[in-house]
């Protein structure tokens, strides 16, 4: 089923679990799709939000998004032929939210217990939370 993440086409509290997987980032109001995704959970019910995110070393990280905005692109093009589509992941991933950034902004959108962990040294992060019962 196609839908909107800002106006989900689901009644209130109807899934036990909600995820999103390297979706967040695109949609146009961040707040808004998490505060959707907490309408469709039931109380009790998980949030799960698979995104890339930033090493939590700030050397690592600088070093990271120089390869994002440099060499991503190069090797994106010779094997995609869509450098524009890697220049656009390069700024999306830069201009994303730290892990506690994102974090507090799942727990403003009215989830608890907000959690993460790092997947391949914060490129990833793997963000959880739970919907309060009643």
């Amino acid at each position: 089923m196609a839908g909107d993440a800002l106006s989900l086409p689901f009644r209130d509290g109807v899934f036990d679990v909600v995820t999103i997987s390297f979706g967040l980032r695109n949609v146009a109001d961040t707040g808004q799709a998490l505060e959707e995704l907490l309408r469709v959970t039931r109380p009790g019910g998980r949030l799960v939000v698979c995104e890339f995110s930033h090493l939590p070393s700030r050397r690592l990280n600088e070093l990271y998004e120089k390869y994002l905005t440099g060499a991503l692109p190069v090797v994106a093009s010779r094997l995609s032929g869509n450098a524009e589509a890697y220049d656009y992941l390069a700024e999306s991933i830069r201009a994303w939210p730290t892990q506690p950034e994102l974090a507090g902004k799942i727990a403003a959108a009215g989830w608890s217990g907000v959690s993460w962990r790092n997947l391949t040294l914060g490129v990833v992060a793997l963000h959880e939370a739970r919907r309060r019962d009643g």
